[in-house]
């Protein structure tokens, strides 16, 4: 593919989505859907065979199948939860503890806690931060702020984290230790935290509002509506113990709707088959007399991840004709001729950016840049580890603030608020990759030989 044939896909999928997205201000599913009947009527044009084109859409959503099944899971976990009364009496007890004044730093400290410990966002947003975001909209914090401050946490958490997913899948791919990439990232996520921390101390100070009158209310409200017992935090210890035990995200999940829908039939009152049935598909429904609390437990059921689910399978369908038109390796390749080895590091970093906005896929952005930048590093004797952290940087972190991708439908689906507006306030998704470039300018451990040689003094 001819460099400019590329720059015209991607200045097409920009006008695309920016008209539509900022202008217009649509869902991002179809103006998606465009891009993918516009990349395909160019994939016929230069000779691939329909068939080809097809395929290649099949395997984009195929590799997406599972966090696609977690997602809905997810749904199932959040109306369950509802049901049982674990969300709320998390409500409960938070709203009695938590400030507003000091939300967004309190939020961003459980959900690293939280992530560490499962080593999954989804895990941690799905269940801590739904909690989380309905006390903020009970202080009167912004649900932009909340969110940001929740997800920022929960990315933060799940980064660093020695038993998250893409935490040990980088490394595999690039053949290096999970607790060597672990360290490395720590150069630019680190600073990056300390910089969110600050920025939303600043942020906290005028937002929110405490009234003691609005929380007793809301508490008789809960404690009115359900059965507030500390073992309906049962599902929550299970749930994070068979994610540090190291158990798949599925069989979790399972494990935390199963037991939440035991308590609810034990502790709930008149809890039927059928109302948990219909939970399940449709979320929780309950007038509680209160609106405010309306809006904040009529949630979940696996109808609500579908706008999520069907977002996301365009975005891999997408995904999946990009590579089979191998649209990327015109792009990567070119990154051999880079003289300057930070050069090549900032041009990782973006690559990773780059998968992330035009397939909205994170082990895709990951997955591409990784196989094919390795042998430029080995060659131009720059420390795999850098390559390793420039994938996390561009890739991971990135991967939930553009609006179409896996992560950011899901963090908008399951908090309530759109990507474009917690944006701004998740600070340390784009301070990160900011570091990691400014790290490659200065030239932080791009030298082999130097690294070799600081080994063998330590030794």
């Amino acid at each position: 593919m001819k460099n400019i044939e590329l720059i015209s896909i991607i200045g097409l999928f920009t006008l695309i989505m920016s008209s539509c997205l900022v202008i217009l201000k649509t869902e991002p599913h179809i103006p998606l859907l465009l891009c993918v009947v516009s990349l395909a009527i160019f994939g016929v044009t230069k000779g691939f065979k329909w068939e080809q084109i097809e395929n290649g859409m099949k395997k984009g959503i195929q590799n997406g199948l599972s966090p696609t099944l977690i997602l809905m899971m997810i749904g199932l976990l959040i109306g369950s939860w509802m049901l049982s009364g674990t969300v709320p009496t998390l409500l409960f007890y938070g709203i009695s503890v938590l400030s507003a004044k000091w939300f967004a730093i309190s939020a961003i400290f459980i959900t690293i806690i939280v992530a560490s410990f499962t080593g999954s966002t989804f895990t941690t947003i799905g269940t801590v931060g739904v909690a989380l975001m309905g006390i903020a909209h009970i202080m009167g914090v912004s649900p932009a702020i909340a969110a940001g401050a929740i997800i920022c946490g929960a990315c933060f958490g799940d980064k660093m984290s020695p038993i998250s997913d893409t935490t040990n899948f980088v490394p595999s791919i690039l053949g290096i230790k999970v607790n060597e990439h672990i360290r490395h990232m720590a150069f630019t996520t680190i600073p990056a935290l300390i910089v969110t921390i600050i920025l939303f101390l600043i942020i906290g100070m005028g937002h929110g509002h405490s009234d003691m009158d609005q929380v007793n209310e809301m508490k008789k409200a809960i404690a009115t509506s359900f059965e507030i017992n500390p073992f309906l935090l049962i599902p929550c210890i299970i749930v994070f113990i068979m994610s540090f035990k190291g158990f798949s995200t599925l069989p979790t999940m399972s494990a935390g709707i199963i037991s939440s829908i035991i308590l609810a039939f034990i502790i709930q009152k008149g809890v039927s088959l059928e109302q948990v049935f219909t939970t399940l598909q449709s979320g929780f429904q309950l007038d509680t007399g209160n609106e405010m609390l309306n809006s904040i437990v009529n949630r979940g059921g696996l109808q609500s991840m579908m706008w999520s689910v069907s977002l996301i399978f365009i975005a891999l369908a997408l995904g999946g004709l990009l590579q089979e038109l191998r649209v990327f390796d015109t792009v990567i390749k070119s990154l051999i001729n880079l003289r300057r080895k930070g050069n090549i590091v900032i041009a990782s970093t973006l690559s990773a950016v780059g998968v992330n906005l035009l397939t909205g896929e994170q082990y895709l952005s990951i997955l591409l840049p990784g196989q094919l930048l390795k042998d430029v590093f080995i060659k131009r004797n720059i420390p795999l580890k850098n390559l390793s952290r420039a994938l996390e940087d561009g890739g991971t972190l990135f991967n939930p603030i553009v609006p179409w991708s896996v992560s950011g439908a899901f963090f908008a689906a399951t908090l309530g608020v759109p990507v474009l507006e917690y944006l701004p306030f998740a600070f340390i998704l784009f301070i990160t990759p900011l570091f990691s470039i400014i790290a490659a300018i200065i030239g932080k451990s791009l030298d082999g030989e130097n690294e070799m040689k600081d080994s063998r003094k330590i030794a």
